[in-house]
């Protein structure tokens, strides 16, 4: 397939190439776009066999549900049934980097939800994404711009290495501002399905109450009731293991003699880490920068070459639930805080 790249200016969308991209929409192909949380391929939400190429393309399984991204409380009304005691909480909340799980009219293809009867819908804060989906005149399912189980896009070049020449449009633009995907929050059980750049502590204060955290079990038969819930996730192809320790210093001597190997982790702990390959994601006080840094540092471990790689855990308070999710994921739950153990994974 020819693909076509649209250079978007982020901040005010050319009308006419966003015009190209909805009518790949309304036209039943798929468009990969910028949204804050992450780069999304999309398609129409309300063409089953549209988005049916989205699970090909991402090489998806079928019960994994999609989002679906509307412009509008009228659109977001057409799919979904926002509770009338959370109405206000919604509004409050849109457009922003947080997904709601709710029931799911009829109207909205099985194929979307995963077979479930509910939806994750958000209201995306990114002037691109609102421009194409006003301009399709229909809600957009689009989860984000990656390979089943890679790291996800958050910069234009990591979707063209995805996507290029399998899907009809790319629309390039500025990378995301938050790096992480939405944070989704079920408004039956009032449970964080997925933690996000949208905190719990957020949820709190426009809600009134304090969100549940679910944990989600990996051996389960049954579907997924939110993106990023059953499967693993956001993993490069080098072998990846999040350091559990206490002390990073400990960290040489764990890995004395070894070679050939990268650690990622915040400015401070590079500094104290002697690997033979460090990669900064930035200054453990600014984790909102850690986060934005997170998944293309990921994407580009790959590029260096090394045989393994060991990664720092960050503390859960803030968008730190949401790093440690994607670290844990990443490392597919390998960890470690000893020599012994390390050893284990590597042979």
């Amino acid at each position: 397939m020819k693909t076509t790249v649209l250079k978007v200016d982020w901040n005010h969308p050319e009308k006419d190439k966003i015009s190209i991209a909805s009518s790949a929409i309304t036209s039943g192909e798929l468009v990969v776009f910028p949204t804050e949380t992450v780069y999304g391929i999309g398609a129409n939400a309300l063409d089953a066999a549209a988005c049916q190429k989205i699970y090909r393309v991402k090489e998806r399984k079928s019960d994994n549900p999609l989002i679906v991204h509307v412009s509008s409380m009228q659109m977001a009304d057409k799919i979904a049934i926002i509770p009338k005691k959370h109405r206000r909480h919604v509004e409050s909340s849109w457009p922003g980097p947080i997904t709601f799980v709710v029931k799911a009219r009829k109207v909205l293809p099985r194929t979307v939800t995963g077979g479930l009867d509910t939806v994750a819908v958000r209201m995306p804060r990114c002037r691109i994404a609102l421009d194409l989906i006003n301009a399709s005149g229909v809600p957009i399912a689009a989860p984000s711009a990656n390979i089943s189980k890679k790291p996800s896009s958050t910069k234009a070049k990591h979707a063209l290495k995805y996507f290029m020449g399998k899907v009809q449009i790319i629309i390039s633009s500025k990378d995301s501002r938050y790096g992480i995907e939405s944070t989704v929050l079920d408004l039956e059980t009032f449970e964080i399905l997925r933690p996000g750049s949208f905190s719990a502590e957020r949820i709190k204060s426009i809600f009134g109450k304090a969100p549940q955290a679910y944990t989600p079990t990996l051996t389960s038969k049954s579907p997924p009731r939110s993106p990023g819930l059953k499967y693993r996730h956001y993993s490069p192809s080098t072998p990846l293991f999040a350091y559990a320790g206490d002390s990073t210093a400990a960290i040489n001597k764990i890995t004395s003699g070894m070679k050939n190997f990268c650690f990622i982790g915040s400015a401070e702990s590079c500094r104290i880490v002697a690997a033979p390959h460090k990669i900064s994601l930035g200054s453990r006080r600014q984790k909102a920068a850690i986060a934005r840094n997170l998944y293309a540092t990921l994407i580009d471990l790959d590029d260096i070459g090394v045989d393994f790689c060991i990664i720092e855990n960050f503390d859960m308070k803030g968008i730190g639930a949401a790093i440690a999710n994607r670290i844990e994921k990443a490392t597919n739950h390998r960890s470690f805080s000893t020599r012994r153990e390390l050893n284990a994974f590597l042979h």
